[in-house]
């Protein structure tokens, strides 16, 4: 039997350093209400998706930085659009940066909340795979610095029960990695959110571009499948100042299929009418885990961070 949920994703186009919050919060309550004319319920936005991507940048004034931090939410700039989802009873995933005070120190996270119909957080996620670097690269043509600015996320991956689905969040870089959704998925996730700001070009390591999207997808869809779970994933994009970062929003099927995307990089809403069931098929045959996985054979992914080679060549005389 079919349980339907309407699924949104709201991409975001590029948000400037000149840009303030109470600019973007109006643009992003205007995806809200897009989405909730076209029947969504759920909607996605992206990583940060007050700011501009902050980390590009090599800063050492704390002040400086800290005033792309949240330090509440919602936020007198971001309650309007806490108020506008409890008027259209729209639940919603945001990302944001995070500033708290914890067991008596100041902590900065890379965060996204999941917000139901009534408007009440009843989720945090804090990211756990911070990807770039914590040095500073004068040679680079930006920087990717979120191992300076945020601490690795401390609240695990979680789901949770709420508007009637079993929900999940990751954020950017995480997607990449099968052991954020195996995680998910070992909960029963039905719907995972996923924000993310991706430059285009690959400071470390240069890629055509049509690879990077390639990439992108290809985690997206083989995680979905996996773990048959929708997945939703909202874009921050276009050019920030100049530094271009990546579209490719889309909503995947527990089947693996994009079923809906994006067309470029500015403001856009994605509906899907989804039936949350689509996977149950997948769940009860080729990834029925109580059936199937062994985790006696899996230590190695739980006891080793890098990979090592064996000692022993097996050619060997």
């Amino acid at each position: 039997m079919a349980r339907r949920m309407t699924l949104a994703v709201a991409q975001q186009g590029p948000v400037h350093l000149k840009d303030n919050r109470a600019s973007v919060v109006k643009r992003l309550i205007a995806m809200l209400e897009r989405a909730h004319s076209m029947g969504a319920e759920f909607v996605v936005f992206t990583e940060l998706a007050l700011t501009t991507f902050f980390p590009r940048y090599w800063m050492t004034d704390q002040s400086e930085i800290d005033a792309f931090f949240e330090t509440s939410m919602p936020s007198n700039e971001t309650e309007p659009l806490f108020q506008r989802a409890r008027e259209l009873a729209v639940g919603f995933y945001l990302g944001y940066a995070e500033k708290t005070e914890e067991n008596g120190r100041t902590r900065r996270f890379n965060t996204s909340i999941l917000v139901n119909r009534k408007g009440k957080i009843v989720g945090k996620y804090r990211k756990i795979h911070l990807p770039g670097h914590s040095d500073h690269l004068p040679k680079a043509p930006f920087q990717h610095l979120e191992k300076r600015y945020f601490e690795v996320g401390n609240l695990g991956f979680k789901v949770w029960r709420t508007m009637g689905a079993n929900v999940g969040m990751c954020i950017c870089n995480d997607r990449r990695w099968p052991e954020t959704f195996r995680v998910l998925g070992l909960q029963a996730v039905e719907v995972v959110a996923v924000g993310y700001n991706t430059p285009t070009e690959n400071i470390h390591h240069p890629e055509p571009a049509h690879l990077r999207m390639h990439h992108h997808l290809i985690t997206l869809q083989a995680n979905a499948y996996q773990n048959a779970t929708w997945v939703l994933a909202a874009a921050k994009c276009g050019r920030e100042d100049g530094f271009a970062m990546f579209g490719g929003s889309c909503i995947v099927a527990p089947t693996g299929e994009i079923v809906a995307q994006a067309q470029g990089e500015d403001d856009e809403v994605i509906v899907v009418d989804a039936d949350l069931e689509l996977g149950a098929y997948i769940k009860r045959g080729t990834f029925d885990f109580a059936r199937h996985r062994r985790i006696e054979h899996y230590g190695l992914i739980a006891e080793r961070t890098a990979a090592v080679a064996p000692t022993v060549d097996s050619d060997a005389d």
